[in-house]
């Protein structure tokens, strides 16, 4: 959500931001706000001015009953002011919710270091880690591999659930944990707390986090309930302090959050969606930070080189973009995204690291003070990354550690979690 301070005194920084992310449909909007907002602040002129002179009645009256005069024309008028004020302020509620119906949907404002791009393939390629895998054999898919070893059931999870839906089996069950237990290690020891959410959501937080009228589409709604299933443990954990106001001495908040997922993905057509890579559950481990705003930049390197390094300890060939304005969404300020190499020779995006400044902290009142007994000081930055996507991982490990007889490697960082260096047939 957009501070109305910035539409009102730099309207020309939020028509910069639009054009670079191809939303010229929503230039409009900066003058409506603008018009909406004038009309507020004067209506809040007008039941000021009311309110003065109710008190200034109140002491008319008082002389002319301490003077013996006829004071029924001014009590009449104190009467009608009650009425009146009660009608603006129905129009200054109104008015209120019109204003923030568009800043709940302005995105947020970029960093200057994003990259202008129409979608993915404008993404800006940082760095590269690692080498492909050399193979002196015809490599497979992972969901063949997993197919042949006999650890995936896609037929059965369709006939129960639908598409996306997989049981898991044997070894790769134990991968998949293994995969939670080594990230979660590596950032508990870092100082960052483990968040187990709720897997459910209220509509009015959710929210607070994302654009519902984006994002609804790819989540699962309870049947005549007001709750969500979450997408992501990012979503309950930056909703935790919801109407809070958190001293700057406790920050920054560290956490990770360990939850199944739950995704619709509907609107994916011709997206890649073989095997694991768009599933509509799976489990993720996920790093969220609560910062103070002069802070939250150096945090999101801190996140990045977290994540980077998880996947450097995995032996996995990765690259890491900056995310263009075409790709972004309109959450973040800036994101990096970590893409595996896959075997078909592409690169896919496994998880992300978004700093959202105070976008969402705005949207869910979530404000931090320096001094006890003192107003607020401003509201927090929020920073959320994927530090591991086990479905996502998984994949990766299995294409990139095949071996010629069918068999999967287990990354080296991994074996004291599984037991087990070698994934065969059972």
């Amino acid at each position: 959500m957009l501070d109305i301070n910035l539409i009102r005194n730099n309207p020309d920084v939020v028509r910069a931001d639009l054009k670079k992310r191809n939303e010229k449909e929503k230039l409009a909007w900066i003058d409506e706000t603008i018009r909406l907002d004038k009309e507020w602040r004067g209506l809040r002129i007008k039941t000021d001015k009311l309110r003065h002179r109710r008190n200034e009645i109140a002491l008319e009256i008082g002389k002319l009953k301490k003077e013996g005069k006829d004071a029924s024309e001014k009590i009449k008028e104190a009467a009608e002011i009650p009425k009146k004020i009660e009608e603006i302020e129905k129009e200054i509620q109104k008015k209120r919710e019109e204003i923030n119906y568009y800043l709940m949907r302005f995105p947020n404002i970029l960093h200057e270091t994003v990259p202008v791009g129409i979608d993915d393939h404008d993404n800006v390629e940082i760095k590269r880690v690692g080498s492909p895998p050399q193979f002196n054999f015809e490599p497979k898919s992972h969901l063949d591999i997993l197919l042949d070893l006999g650890l995936i059931d896609q037929k059965r999870a369709a006939k129960i659930t639908g598409h996306g839906f997989y049981y898991l089996k044997g070894d790769l069950v134990k991968l998949d944990r293994a995969i939670m237990s080594y990230a979660i290690d590596f950032l508990t020891e870092r100082g960052y707390t483990l968040i187990e959410p709720p897997f459910m959501m209220k509509r009015k937080p959710y929210e607070g986090v994302t654009d519902l009228g984006d994002f609804e589409n790819v989540m699962y709604k309870i049947e005549n309930d007001d709750r969500y299933l979450i997408a992501t443990s990012e979503h309950p954990m930056a909703a935790m302090f919801m109407n809070e106001v958190i001293h700057k001495d406790t920050l920054p908040i560290k956490l990770v959050g360990f939850s199944p997922c739950f995704r619709r993905e509907v609107g994916t057509h011709g997206k890649y969606t073989k095997g694991l890579f768009r599933m509509h559950q799976f489990n993720k481990i996920e790093q969220f930070i609560f910062s103070r705003p002069d802070n939250s930049w150096e945090f999101h390197e801190e996140l990045q080189k977290n994540s980077e390094e998880l996947y450097k300890q995995l032996d996995l060939h990765f690259r890491v973009v900056n995310v263009c304005t075409g790709d972004i969404g309109m959450i973040a300020a800036k994101k990096y995204d970590i893409e595996t190499w896959m075997i078909d020779g592409t690169f896919r995006e496994v998880g992300s690291n978004s700093n959202c400044t105070d976008y969402q902290a705005r949207r869910l009142n979530i404000r931090y003070r320096k001094e006890e007994g003192k107003p607020p000081a401003g509201y927090v930055h929020t920073l959320n990354n994927t530090a591991l996507a086990t479905s996502r991982a998984m994949l990766s490990i299995v294409e990139q550690f095949q071996q010629e007889d069918g068999t999967i490697t287990v990354p080296k960082v991994l074996r004291k979690y599984t037991g087990f260096e070698k994934i065969e047939k059972e």
